[in-house]
């Protein structure tokens, strides 16, 4: 396999992976066309991005930057806040 996809979350949750992401060139210039959609992905190749994104996170272009920063330099506090994150989904979920 060759290097993860591109992968972003923002500070709602929604998480951008780039092999959804319409094909042809990036108008921004971040992603090869190669990297966007093709007729060749499957439901198993998406969801082995989604494991690869949660396995190793791209902190190199965040859509959530703070989140990206304690990453990279608080993971502590990172986990903390992830955690803290979750229990309130969860509290508004039941």
């Amino acid at each position: 396999m060759g290097p993860p996809d591109t992968i972003y979350e923002d500070a709602d949750g929604k998480v951008c992976i780039s092999i959804l992401h319409p094909p042809g060139e990036d108008e921004w210039g971040y992603e090869k066309a190669s990297e966007r959609w093709l007729p060749i992905h499957t439901v198993e190749t998406i969801l082995i991005s989604v494991i690869s994104m949660l396995a190793s996170p791209n902190c190199e272009s965040p859509a959530n930057i703070d989140a990206s920063v304690d990453f990279k330099d608080d993971y502590k506090l990172f986990k903390k806040k992830v955690m803290r994150t979750v229990r309130k989904s969860q509290e508004q979920f039941f």
